[in-house]
């Protein structure tokens, strides 16, 4: 329901000129059918994270008709890494979307240019792309901070909603009446080429101070809508100013203002939202230029650094931050190594002795919230393991063969932890088992003392991201079932 309304506010604020973006709501339906479907189907939190994910990257693939920055956005911006378990699904919906697209608008780029735009010296991508770079990341820093600080401010007045939606609509609109309809929105970049090279590098550049306003105010008082295009509108105004300041004092090296807006809308909208590989590939398939891809990648990554260095946040971080959530990719890392198993591991799985029958083993076949059985000798020392998917062979298989065989037979070589190790060198050998727990030894005598699972961490992790300080217990409160 919340979705459906944004969409409907973000078809209002188009329609009325406001400086927002098409692909926020699209973007945001999809994820919101993506998680609607994933709490149907009771997927786990994870599943349901990568469907929202997919239903994300389906929406921006086919506002932009960019199936490949659709999923890398998905993938940079929601979900922190490219987890090859994630990229398939993310992927297929990407593609699927941009195919739909297809049908229905047909198969051009979201911003055709009538040439290809490159560059003609070294000079250029050595020197003054990289000037560009820098030029954008400290655009990008100032969009956000003055983004962030119009909400800030806006709030401090405590307006009323509808009055404040009608001083914000007045404002943008005396904006646009200033920029002589420049800067009026239309949900999609809609600037001619053209406009760049007959402007003065002035006039560009408040083009793209008068876009990081109308944004501000439109976004901050009532309008809904995305920021990838209002940042690829300030992007090009930025590159387009650049490129003709660059004209004006180099008027014989025949540089092409048109090449450097193009590649300042990819460096302005990575470092504005922090997503440089979605950046690079966005501007490319929107425009079809090979000739732009080396300075969109230096001028992209420059820019970030920049702006990073700077500002923190982002236009989707700082927003999250500032409603008291935190989506910093990689914290995670930092609290997992943190913790040790001796802090999650259940002291009292079921385990088997060595010389257990096949019936013994048999018993087990769906006991117990665990896959894998532990096989122990008489001193309870680790032989391996025995997986349910063990079990389950065994019993389809014909009981003359299988009759003779005990545990220590069954059992394979499992990788293993002590409870002195991190939760995060946990994380990684259950990744090279590719299960869902893993046994918990004694380092000097091998004795089996324990599971520690995924659940168990991710229960652990949970409770020690919110402060609560659960996961403060005795490790070891009862010696290993016996079998």
């Amino acid at each position: 329901r919340p979705a459906l309304a944004r969409t409907a506010a973000s078809a209002v604020t188009l329609a009325s000129g406001g400086a927002a973006g098409s692909e926020g709501p699209v973007a945001v339906l999809g994820a919101a059918i993506a998680s609607f479907l994933g709490r149907a189907f009771r997927f786990d939190p994870a599943r349901t994270k990568i469907l929202v994910a997919a239903g994300a990257a389906a929406g921006i693939s086919a506002a932009f008709n960019a199936p490949l920055a659709g999923a890398f956005f998905a993938l940079e911006e929601i979900l922190g890494s490219l987890a090859v378990g994630a990229f398939p699904p993310v992927v297929v919906a990407s593609v699927v979307a941009a195919v739909v697209s297809h049908i229905f608008l047909g198969n051009n780029p979201a911003f055709p240019i009538p040439e290809d735009y490159g560059y003609a010296l070294q000079r250029e991508l050595l020197v003054f792309y990289p000037f560009l770079g820098v030029v954008a990341g400290l655009v990008s820093a100032l969009f956000v901070r003055v983004f962030f600080g119009t909400e800030a401010l806006i709030k401090r007045q405590r307006i009323p909603p509808i009055l404040l939606a009608l001083l914000g609509g007045v404002a943008v609109g005396v904006l646009v009446l200033l920029s002589k309809g420049l800067l009026v929105g239309h949900g999609h970049f809609a600037v001619p080429l053209d406009v760049f090279g007959g402007m003065s590098w002035s006039s560009l550049a408040l083009l793209a101070l008068g876009g990081i306003l109308a944004t501000s105010i439109t976004l901050n008082t009532g309008g809904s809508g995305g920021v990838f295009t209002p940042s690829l509108y300030v992007g090009a105004a930025t590159g387009g100013a650049f490129g003709v300041a660059l004209m004006s004092l180099f008027p014989d090296l025949g540089l092409r203002p048109e090449a450097y807006a193009l590649v300042g809308m990819g460096a302005v909208v990575s470092a504005a939202t922090s997503a440089p590989i979605t950046g690079i590939l966005l501007v490319f398939e929107m425009t079809n230029d090979y000739e732009i891809v080396l300075p969109l990648m230096l001028t992209t990554v420059i820019a970030n650094l920049i702006a990073r260095r700077i500002e923190p946040d982002s236009l989707y971080s700082g927003w999250l931050r500032r409603r008291g959530e935190r989506l910093e990719h990689g914290a995670n890392r930092d609290i997992l190594s943190g913790l040790r198993v001796a802090d999650a591991f259940d002291p009292a799985p079921h385990v088997v002795g060595e010389t257990a029958s096949l019936d013994q083993l048999l018993e087990h076949l769906g006991r117990g919230a665990y896959t894998d059985l532990p096989v122990v000798d008489g001193e309870r020392r680790l032989v391996g393991i025995i997986t349910l998917a063990d079990l389950g062979r065994l019993a389809g298989e014909p009981r003359e063969r299988t009759a003779p065989l005990v545990a220590a037979d069954v059992a394979t070589p499992a990788e293993s932890v002590t409870p002195g190790d991190t939760l995060l060198e946990a994380i990684r050998r259950l990744g090279v088992r590719g299960t869902p727990s893993i046994p918990v030894v004694d380092r000097a005598s091998g004795r089996l003392l324990g599971l520690v699972s995924r659940s168990h961490i991710l229960a652990l992790y949970e409770r020690t991201a919110v402060g609560s300080g659960e996961h403060e217990r005795p490790a070891f409160t009862r010696p290993p079932k016996g079998g």
